[in-house]
């Protein structure tokens, strides 16, 4: 039995191999678009929960800013992915543009020192303030993945 199946495999690939199936050729041509929307809002995603989750324990304002000026230029990158698709270059234009409300913020933050430990700083925020930073980043991010979930009709 075994010598039979070898054969039939090799025979099976090699079919799907010359009908386009297994090089991707004889496919729908839209699975793109919708692997480079869904490319850019995980990207997007996981820009946006690193941001919220460094918002919340920055280590320094310094490391804050420049994770954000990463995260910006990763969302740069991108939104090259996004091709020709005008409501999902929205959506991320508009992510990008709560990346800059956020660092406006950041930039208003100061060190003292930490409660805890008087020899260790610590970020001083408001905590009202940083929830509003992390709702807007995440509603940002959720828009990008809804322009994409619109896209899979």
């Amino acid at each position: 039995m075994r010598r039979f199946a070898m054969p039939a495999a090799l025979v099976f690939a090699g079919a799907l191999a010359l009908s386009g199936c297994a090089a991707g050729d004889g496919g729908d041509t839209a699975a793109p678009a919708a692997d480079s929307c869904t490319t850019v809002a995980t990207e997007v995603r996981d820009v946006s929960n690193g941001v919220q989750n460094t918002l919340a324990a920055p280590a320094s304002v310094d490391e804050l800013q420049t994770y954000l000026e990463d995260a910006k230029s990763r969302v740069d990158a991108a939104a090259e992915d996004a091709g020709d698709d005008d409501d999902l270059t929205s959506a991320v234009e508009d992510f990008k543009a709560t990346l800059e409300g956020v660092s406006e913020y950041a930039s208003g933050l100061t060190e003292g020192p930490s409660e805890d430990d008087p020899e260790a700083t610590v970020v001083e925020q408001d905590p009202e303030a940083m929830a509003e930073q992390q709702t807007a980043v995440q509603e940002a991010s959720s828009e990008v993945s809804s322009v994409c979930a619109g896209d899979e009709k």
